[in-house]
């Protein structure tokens, strides 16, 4: 069947007026070609495909790299470097068409020999790639010309389209590649002009992108972790943009302002209190559920979102038509939480909590430490920079609990990988998501999900709080901003001033 996607002009003109009716500059008075965006945390590298963090993302998706293909603000597959492509009756071969005039930022065309050193790079024993799932379907890679890439799969992969959208399938080059945390050349609008570590990064247009000139010449992305001084920033003028603003008790106030204008949407991000499941005695399930019962997750949702989280029984997104509320699997029942813990045979249970420093993290670990002192739990609060967090609790393993939200989409499929931080281990979740990935039905697909959220509620790998919401700013009358994220990202080349 042919999936021919959008035509490069008509892909274009659709991102000028995404958000809404296409802005014109009032007489005589030009539109501004620079902003200035504010987000909570500054990415440790800027190669999405040697990290896991957001910030990297939310810097680099569709502005410095690009995929094949993409999503759009909906969470539609868009074309992106591939103008279309076919697959085959038997889902297993799947043959791109590159875009012509296609270039990194060196100047050197994009070709087929690049999606495939990119994506056998991906899965070398040293790659560093966070998603490498995304590549197991594949079994061989032909590039018959230069512009086609035909992907022969090892058997029928129901999400390889969509993984292939993820930040860490983009395509890189063969001779930039190695250098591509600090010095990235992409394919995307803009390239990266400066980074004062700590402080701010600055992207410029490279007025050689395929997809045709941008409005913003100039975006400056500065690091504002502080709540409070987000809020103090968008009032004076010094961010144009919060990304996703980190005092939702702040969002009426702000509201208010006629300068400014507050949209509250929703992520992919499931914010959960990560177990590890190995260390004892939270290799227990009755422990773990125990652990569940006792929090509020609808008191954590009010004290650190203000509301606006939507409360998760699982690790599934609303946003998904197979999502069910589960909240009523391990419900807040503080005296059936001691019971359980007597039960284990668990007695003064002394845990550690390591807390990224996100917002939403640091003001939940002070409620969770409090509600689940009221069970018996001692939980020391152990504040880490992400960089720490990273190596010893994604990597290392080395924790009891933890905060995070994970915001990559669909992204249930993590708990089937058996070295993945959370070191839950169940065959029987790897086959039923082994199953899902080989069921070409969406209804069925979405019947398989169900039953896989019900298992990890079940199981109480982790105490599921609530999904994550974006509450966008913005002043000036900018337009473009997503308003939901269905991945993490700021697309600069949908934004412009009246």
């Amino acid at each position: 069947m042919r999936a021919i996607g959008i035509i490069a002009a008509a892909w274009a003109a659709s991102v000028a007026v995404a958000g809404g009716a296409e802005p014109v500059p009032a007489p005589g008075a030009p539109a501004r070609g620079d902003v200035v965006l504010c987000m909570s945390l500054e990415p440790p590298v800027l190669d999405p495909t040697a990290g896991a963090a957001q910030a990297i993302r939310e810097v680099t998706y569709a502005n410095i790299f690009e995929g094949l293909v993409g999503l759009d603000r909906h969470g539609r597959i868009v074309p992106r470097l591939a103008e279309g492509w076919d697959v085959a009756a038997d889902g297993t071969v799947f043959t791109f068409h590159l875009r012509d005039g296609a270039i990194f930022h060196d100047g050197t065309p994009v070709t087929a020999d690049d999606v495939r050193f990119s994506f056998e790079r991906a899965v070398a024993p040293d790659s560093k790639n966070a998603q490498k799932w995304i590549f197991a379907p594949i079994a061989a890679i032909d590039t018959p010309d230069a512009r086609t890439v035909k992907i022969t799969l090892k058997q029928p992969s129901a999400n390889f389209l969509y993984g292939l959208a993820w930040g860490d399938a983009v395509i890189v080059g063969r001779a930039t590649a190695a250098t591509n945390a600090t010095k990235p050349i992409g394919t995307g609008p803009y390239r990266l002009d400066s980074w004062t570590r700590g402080d701010r990064l600055t992207l410029v247009a490279t007025g050689a992108w395929w997809g045709g000139p941008t409005r913003i010449a100039k975006a400056t992305f500065r690091f504002v972790n502080d709540p409070q001084a987000q809020v103090a920033g968008i009032k004076a003028g010094d961010c144009d943009v919060l990304t996703n603003l980190a005092a939702p008790e702040a969002a009426d106030s702000l509201a208010a302002d006629p300068k400014l204008a507050v949209v509250v949407g929703r992520t992919e991000g499931e914010t959960i209190v990560a177990m590890n499941n190995a260390r004892k005695p939270l290799d227990d399930v009755r422990v773990r559920r125990a652990l569940a019962m006792g929090i509020d997750r609808d008191a954590v949702n009010l004290a650190v979102e203000s509301g606006t989280g939507t409360p998760i029984g699982s690790h599934f997104s609303p946003n998904h038509p197979a999502y069910i509320d589960l909240t009523a699997i391990n419900a807040h029942d503080p005296d059936k939480a001691r019971a359980l813990l007597d039960e284990a045979g668990v007695k003064g249970l002394k845990l550690t909590l390591k807390v990224p420093p996100p917002a939403y993290a640091r003001r939940s670990a002070e409620i969770v430490a409090a509600q689940l002192a009221e069970i018996g739990v001692e939980v020391a609060i152990l504040p880490v920079e992400f960089p720490q967090w990273l190596e010893q609790v994604f990597r290392g393993k080395d924790y009891d609990l933890t905060i995070i939200s994970h915001t990559e989409p669909l992204d249930i499929g993590i708990y089937a990988r058996p070295d993945y931080y959370f070191n839950y281990v169940n065959p029987g979740f790897q086959e039923l998501m082994a199953t899902i990935e080989t069921t070409p039905d969406e209804a069925a697909r979405d019947r398989l999900y169900i039953s896989a959220q019900k298992m990890l509620a079940q199981d109480a790998v982790n105490i599921f709080l609530f999904i994550l919401p974006k509450i966008t700013v913005t002043r000036g009358g900018l337009t473009g901003m997503w308003t939901d994220w269905p991945l993490p990202a700021n697309p600069l080349a949908e934004l412009a001033w009246p």
